[in-house]
């Protein structure tokens, strides 16, 4: 709600300004409702904003699924990676990024139709549920893109190299440094 406060205000104060010097056209009038419908959109696209946030920094899935191949590339050296392996981990995670960013664009999309669609009077319930059901269908696809890789990245190694792999990320009060970082000092113990 003060999100939607401050909105408002930035919207009032903007509209109070007035026209540009230099002889611009002078803005037409907007009405209450569609500067609330204009507040909606934004505030939408800040909760997605913010849901993707938390999508990305968020512990929500199993430790399994998270980015497990650049893992094993920034510690390409306490695995003894191949340059052969390098190279289709690099290959692998970069498949996957371009595949994220068409899959993260098209529910950006769907989402913005299904706002466009709980704006009609009345709600056309077939039409969102179609919505609805391809976001969430977008987002499995993204999820399960991400264990695919996951495993071609693990087919990779060896079973030293698994092994090794299962060690590092065993060790979870350990900060483990990336290629070209110093490691950072183990806890104390009281």
């Amino acid at each position: 709600m003060a999100m939607k406060q401050i909105l408002a205000g930035f919207a009032a104060l903007t509209l109070l300004v007035g026209p540009a010097p230099g002889g611009a056209e002078a803005p037409a009038p907007v009405t209450h409702e569609e500067l609330g419908r204009t507040l909606d959109d934004l505030a939408g696209q800040i909760q997605g904003l913010g849901e993707r946030f938390l999508g990305h920094f968020a512990p929500g899935e199993s430790p399994f699924e998270r980015p497990l191949v650049t893992f094993m590339l920034d510690r390409r050296h306490d695995l003894a990676l191949t340059p052969a392996q390098v190279q289709a981990l690099e290959r692998i995670r970069a498949e996957f990024q371009r595949e994220s960013i068409k899959l993260d664009a098209d529910q950006r999309v769907a989402q913005m139709d299904i706002a466009a669609l709980l704006r009609a009077d009345p709600i056309d319930l077939a039409q969102v549920e179609v919505k609805v059901r391809e976001v969430e269908r977008l987002r499995a696809d993204l999820r399960f893109g991400r264990i695919r890789a996951i495993e071609q990245g693990k087919a990779q190694l060896t079973a030293e190299q698994r092994a090794k792999l299962q060690t590092l990320l065993s060790d979870p009060w350990m900060r483990r440094p990336r290629t070209g970082e110093p490691a950072a000092p183990p806890p104390r113990r009281l």
